[in-house]
């Protein structure tokens, strides 16, 4: 009887650790969400001969920045898309001369990475490009009070405990 008990309770506390439908539902709706509207952004951009959102991104950042420049780590700490393949990424924009490397004063086998000019002219293209695609399938969808509330429940989410 006491192993009948122990295992019983062993699966209701199991099943309490499950997600609720509306947690899935949820979770679901926030993927999507974030996939179409990163798809249409990229889109937006390449119809009109701009390069992938996460050049943006990166490109961003570095001017935020520009007395110094970055660390390739602290541009993958400050990205708000994914940090895969970074430094395949800043190769494509030194390449494209839209940033540069200069030696790393307090580590001479680290870079720190610089915008430049080039960088700067390709933001100030993008950026109108970005704002409309951002307003026209993000920003038009919910009232200003609806923005507010959801930036601060996805707040609650992204809170580290």
């Amino acid at each position: 009887m006491r192993v009948a008990f122990a295992t019983i309770w062993c699966y209701d506390a199991l099943m309490t650790l499950q997600p609720s439908e509306e947690t899935i539902q949820a979770w679901i709706q926030l993927h999507k969400s974030q996939r179409m509207l990163l798809e249409r952004v990229e889109l937006a951009l390449k119809k009109n001969g701009l390069p992938p959102l996460d050049w943006y991104d990166v490109l961003l950042e570095l001017s935020r920045d520009t007395d110094s420049g970055l660390r390739q780590y602290e541009i993958g700490q400050r990205m708000l898309l994914s940090k895969h393949n970074l430094s395949r990424l800043i190769d494509r924009l030194e390449k494209n001369r839209l940033v540069r490397r200069d030696a790393c004063a307090e580590d001479g086998r680290g870079n720190r990475i610089r915008i430049a000019e080039e960088g700067k002219a390709l933001l100030g293209k993008a950026w109108p490009v970005y704002r409309k695609a951002l307003q026209d399938n993000f920003g038009e969808k919910l009232t200003p009070a609806e923005m507010i509330e959801l930036a601060r429940l996805l707040g609650k989410v992204s809170k580290r405990s």
